[in-house]
């Protein structure tokens, strides 16, 4: 599903940007492009990210 359609990103893009480290819309919108033009996918990416950063945390605090 495209999260971003001025730039045609995907949820899997930015889940796979994710999942290789990155932790901010800062950083995804420089790596994909995503949220850098209208905004409007803005607030699905922070919702990506806080779930797949929360799950990175607890990993590791469960490590």
């Amino acid at each position: 599903m495209y999260v971003c359609v001025c730039k045609a990103v995907t949820d899997k893009q930015v889940a796979q940007a994710i999942n290789q480290g990155l932790c901010s819309r800062r950083q995804v919108m420089e790596c994909t492009g995503a949220g850098g033009v209208c905004g409007k996918c803005s607030a699905s990416i922070k919702a990506m990210l806080d779930e797949k950063c929360q799950n990175r945390t607890l990993r590791a605090q469960a490590a």
